[in-house]
């Protein structure tokens, strides 16, 4: 009998040892993390998170819930949380993520196996982050959101992550900081209640388990300089001390240091090419009409040889310049000027009243900012996407006329009328050699003024042609160009521009890109992630083995 019993009971405590580590196991789903950041006035940080779990039926309930924060210089003071509307308390003693944080204790509102949960945490004082720029007249924060141990996560999830910056920053000051992989590069923009500034980014389809940081600049004058600290040296590597510590014990110092160099090569190029400050969208006003095409071009951010070559047309056009020799450029300036030019084509033509180089490739750079300045100030409440969107349309109109034209007479009439949206496709070069193929080009009436070497063909006749490059009843005998050549003169006026008149573009924009939309320095303050929701630890991977992770795993 007894031999009959003991295998039992020892069964018997094997189910029940089971069934307790079955109970203690966590698995959910995160449906949503919201997370607004306030930049407040006296630089400290106030935050609100959103969760919505759903806990799967098989699970234990989810009593806690870990929020990672930037450093322990935040209060609980004034702290709420609560799980559908009813209050529940907040325990730094409780907490079991990685680095500082603070557990929601759920207590009687636990989110039972198979039940869904909203979970509402607002933090006032979540301490300060504010890191100086490198020249100290920019503040730059970043930002991670909380997230979970990939153990304890299923799905995927709508996360949303709301900046809203100090009061009394200006709508075109405000930068944002490169986004994670697999996010929009550029985070929605509006105004909120109060008439802060606000970047928003979303992903329907991100990942609980997963660190995503977001950053942000905006000039330091709005709040104390007590409250900005100078970024770490390892903040300005953008990395952590304890990431360095991993490669170097890795053995990867090296690779990284490549690396890093060459990311941080390639994304200085692509950033100086944004000249254009980020700018607010509120929502019902829409398109922006009435830009010229060169205004659309500025918006579209195209690069500032093609820019500076639709001015150089537009003025050719109205008879305010011609050129005098192509290499290098020099430009005969009608006297007087003609009425009716815009504001950036006499700063273009003060521009080329200079003969030094580098006073006239400074004073072309002080013509962009003027330029995207007065753009920035006339997509004030207007919708850039759709705009964009909108001139898009125009160009691909546009193309269409000069596509369907069915005589060289008829081409040549559309695309003089339409050079300047024509040039906004990015494949202007291509088309404009497609189109121009085969056939003549009878050429626009102001052709001499854009090539000094053109001279009327024999037998093209002594008229002059009318103002639309088309002959009137039939009576005017037209001057054309082979379109091969006529397509090639085209294409290499923007090549020409940017050779002989502005050199480097990168350099050239960047220069610009200082003074309209300054980079901001990378990251230059991490916040600290990770938690759990009933026993789950923040997503620790080491680089290799034996190093140390700092994430706190397990559970209760």
């Amino acid at each position: 009998m007894k031999r009959i019993w003991i295998p039992t009971i020892l069964l018997i405590l094997l189910i029940l040892a089971n069934t307790s580590v079955f109970a203690q196991s966590y698995y959910f789903e995160l449906n949503r993390l919201f997370t607004d950041v306030f930049i407040n006035s006296d630089g400290s940080v106030s935050l609100t998170y959103q969760f919505v779990f759903t806990n799967t039926p098989s699970a234990s309930p989810i009593e806690y819930v870990d929020i990672g924060m930037p450093s322990g210089s935040f209060s609980l003071v004034g702290a709420t949380a609560d799980v559908d509307g009813n209050p529940v308390s907040l325990s730094r003693s409780d907490y079991e993520g990685s680095g500082s944080g603070f557990a929601v204790v759920l207590g009687s509102a636990a989110i039972r196996p198979g039940k869904s949960g909203s979970v509402n945490v607002t933090i006032p004082n979540a301490g300060t982050w504010l890191r100086y720029d490198d020249d100290k007249t920019y503040a730059s924060f970043a930002f991670s959101p909380t997230w979970f141990g990939s153990q304890y996560v299923t799905g995927s999830t709508q996360i949303r992550v709301s900046f809203h910056l100090p009061p009394g920053v200006q709508t075109e000051e405000p930068r944002w900081h490169a986004a994670p992989s697999g996010w929009s590069p550029e985070p929605q923009t509006s105004l909120d209640s109060e008439g802060r500034v606000v970047y928003t980014w979303e992903n329907q389809q991100a990942s609980g388990s997963s660190q995503y940081t977001f950053g942000a600049s905006f000039p330091s004058e709005y709040v104390p300089s007590s409250a900005i600290s100078q970024p770490t040296f390892f903040e300005r590597l953008g990395v952590s001390a304890d990431t360095c510590f991993t490669f170097l014990c890795c053995g990867g110092i090296f690779s990284s240091i490549i690396g890093i160099g060459w990311w941080s090569t390639e994304a200085s190029k692509r950033r100086k090419l944004q000249y254009l400050p980020p700018k607010v969208a509120i929502e019902g006003l829409g398109v922006k009409r009435g830009l010229t095409a060169v205004e659309a071009a500025t918006l579209m951010e195209q690069p500032l040889d093609k820019v500076m070559t639709m001015i150089l047309f537009g003025v050719i056009k109205k008879a305010a310049a011609a050129v005098k020799t192509r290499d290098p450029l020099e430009l005969t300036l009608a006297s007087p000027l003609p009425e009716g030019l815009n504001s950036y084509e006499l700063d273009f033509l003060k521009a080329f009243e200079k003969t030094d180089k580098a006073e006239r490739r400074k004073a072309l750079q002080t013509m962009m900012i003027a330029l995207v300045t007065s753009v920035s100030t006339k997509m004030k409440g207007f919708s850039r996407k759709e705009t964009i969107a909108y001139y898009k349309n125009i160009t691909e109109k546009a193309w269409g006329q000069v596509e369907a034209a069915q005589t060289p007479q008829v081409k040549s009439e559309a695309y003089e009328k339409n050079i300047e949206w024509t040039m906004l496709d990015k494949e202007y070069d291509d088309r404009t050699r497609e189109v121009f193929r085969t056939g003549p080009v009878f050429i626009p009436t102001w052709w001499g003024r854009y090539d000094p070497t053109f001279s009327r063909p024999a037998g093209s006749g002594s008229s002059i042609p009318s103002q639309t490059g088309l002959p009137s009843g039939g009576q005017i005998s037209l001057p054309t160009l082979p379109g091969g050549s006529f397509a090639a003169s085209i294409v290499t006026g923007v090549q020409g521009f940017s050779a002989g008149v502005i050199g480097n573009i990168t350099d050239f924009t960047g220069a610009i890109t200082n003074k309209t939309n300054p980079m901001p320095v990378a990251s230059p303050s991490r916040s600290s992630g990770g938690g759990r929701s009933g026993g789950g630890g923040c997503a620790c991977a080491c680089a290799c083995a034996g190093c140390a992770c700092a994430c706190a795993g397990g559970g209760r």
